[in-house]
C-alpha cells in the first residue's frame, strides 16, 4: 500500500512539474527572432529579412496565456531596390497542449500591427531615399513546439502558419495609397522562428 501511495505521489509530482510552467497566474517572458537571406541571380547582393519581437504573457487559466510582443522588422530587397523598416506590436493569445513531461505543442493567435517607412535604393542596395509610409494589419495563427529543459525555461520552434495581412503604402508627397491584401498558409520548415521563453 505504501509503494502504491508513493508511486501516486511521484506521478502527481511529475504531472505538476510538467504543468507548472503554464499554470494560471504565471508569467512568460521571451520572444522570437527571425533571419532570412536570399540571393537572386543577377543581383549584386542578397535580399535580407530580420525581425525581433520580445514578448510578455500572463496565464489567465491553466495552459492559456494572453500577452503582447513589441519589436522591429526590417526587409531589404536588393532585387527590387527597396528597404522597409517598421515598428511592430503583436497582441496574442496562446494555448498549450502537453505531449510529455518536457514537450508541449502550442497554437498562437496574434494580431500583428506594423508601422514603418518604405525606401528605394540604388542597384547595390545603397543610398536609400524615403518613398512612403507603410501600415500592416494582420491576423496570424502559428503552431509550434516548446521544449522545457528546466521548469523555468522553454525553447520554442514555430512556423508562420495561416495568416492574413492588409498592407497599405502611402506615397511620399502625393499621399496616394496602394493597398494589398494577402491570405496564405506558410509552413516553411526551412525558415522557422526560434524563441526562448522564461516562465515565472
Amino acid at each position: 500500500m505504501k509503494k502504491l501511495l508513493l508511486s501516486l505521489v511521484a506521478v502527481a509530482g511529475l504531472v505538476y512539474g510538467a504543468q507548472a510552467q503554464t499554470e494560471k497566474g504565471n508569467f512568460m517572458l521571451g520572444g522570437n527572432v527571425g533571419v532570412n537571406s536570399t540571393k537572386v541571380d543577377g543581383a549584386p547582393k542578397a535580399d535580407f529579412n530580420f525581425s525581433v519581437l520580445p514578448s510578455v504573457g500572463y496565464f489567465i487559466s491553466n495552459n492559456f496565456a494572453i500577452g503582447t510582443g513589441v519589436g522591429y522588422e526590417y526587409d531589404k530587397k536588393v532585387s527590387e531596390k527597396t528597404q522597409d523598416g517598421a515598428f511592430k506590436v503583436a497582441p496574442f493569445g496562446r494555448y498549450y497542449v502537453g505531449l510529455s513531461d518536457q514537450f508541449k505543442f502550442f497554437g498562437q493567435l496574434s494580431v500583428p500591427l506594423a508601422f514603418g517607412q518604405l525606401k528605394t535604393t540604388d542597384a547595390n542596395g545603397d543610398n536609400a531615399v524615403k518613398t512612403g509610409t507603410t501600415t500592416k494589419i494582420g491576423v496570424e495563427l502559428a503552431p509550434g513546439f516548446a521544449f522545457f529543459p528546466t521548469k523555468r525555461i522553454g525553447i520554442e520552434l514555430s512556423v508562420k502558419g495561416l495568416s492574413y495581412e492588409n498592407y497599405t503604402l502611402k506615397a511620399e508627397g502625393t499621399g496616394a495609397k496602394v493597398k494589398t491584401n494577402t491570405f496564405g498558409l506558410n509552413a516553411d520548415t526551412f525558415a522557422p522562428r526560434l524563441g526562448v521563453q522564461f516562465y515565472f
